[in-house]
């Protein structure tokens, strides 16, 4: 398709990236992509393109279909839109494609992250691209959680949400526990992240062990009891004297970082 130049901010082929910082902005149930490098691994994902926009030496140098609509605008058109200044200069839109099951996932799986009540979008974006790093092989979201295709969690996740397999278990805040079963069932073995000095060292929570799902809880609370008891083991990430915790994607890293070890 031709690029098409618009320079009216009032244009409605703008309105899916108008006003992206509105709170209701998510709502429209849209993917958006930020930056060439996040707009490069939309295009890649399952996830189908409405449309791209951006200026026109970015459009010039990236490599999308040609039946995708492309739309220049200027930096100051862009902002209008928008609702600020977007200094990457391409955005890419689409709509939202089904997650996947948590069957599908744990058919193939062998290490897992469960997350309860993170809701922090920087914290998911920065889970999701820790996880891709570290060889993770999907996450699974329990009660309280943020969206994952929020727009700052693809951010900050450097696109890595659209490429790493994902699914929510069922259940509320009190019952969403039992869904960890099916994960019971399926051979893994389950861990509780947690920074209580008596729990188990976290290498030797790993040790041996062929499968595995790391349950993260939200920074500050952590994970709930209930959360826990559904548990073959709680572990601990060994901290130096006079610290309790870390931030909870650092946390996550590490836990990533030393099951892959394990694995070796």
């Amino acid at each position: 398709m031709t690029r098409v130049l618009i320079d009216d901010p009032a244009d409605p082929r703008l309105d899916d990236v108008r006003d992206l910082n509105r709170s209701d902005a998510a709502d429209r149930r849209l993917v958006i992509a930020e930056g060439p490098l996040v707009v490069g691994r939309l295009l890649e994902s399952r996830f189908p393109v409405r449309s791209i926009v951006g200026f026109g030496p970015k459009l010039d140098a990236l490599d999308a279909p040609a039946d995708i609509p492309r739309y220049e605008v200027t930096r100051e058109t862009l902002a209008a839109v928008a609702g600020f200044d977007m200094h990457r200069g391409l955005l890419a839109v689409a709509d939202r494609a089904p997650e996947l099951s948590v069957e599908e996932i744990l058919a193939t799986a062998r290490t897992i992250v469960v997350l309860e009540g993170v809701g922090d979008h920087e914290n998911i974006g920065s889970m999701f691209r820790n996880a891709a790093g570290m060889g993770v092989d999907a996450i699974l979201f329990g009660n309280g959680c943020g969206d994952p295709l929020y727009r700052r969690v693809v951010r900050v996740s450097m696109g890595h949400v659209l490429r790493l397999p994902y699914a929510h278990l069922d259940g509320t805040y009190t019952t969403w526990q039992r869904s960890l079963a099916q994960l019971a069932d399926a051979g893994f073995h389950l861990v509780s992240l947690t920074p209580d000095p008596e729990a188990t060292h976290l290498a030797d929570a790993l040790a041996g062990k062929e499968k595995v799902a790391l349950l993260v809880g939200a920074e500050g609370p952590g994970l709930t009891e209930h959360a826990m008891r559904a548990t073959d083991v709680r572990a601990r990430i060994p901290m130096a004297p006079g610290t309790d915790s870390l931030n909870l994607a650092t946390a996550a890293a590490i836990a990533f970082y030393e099951r892959e070890r394990s694995l070796r």
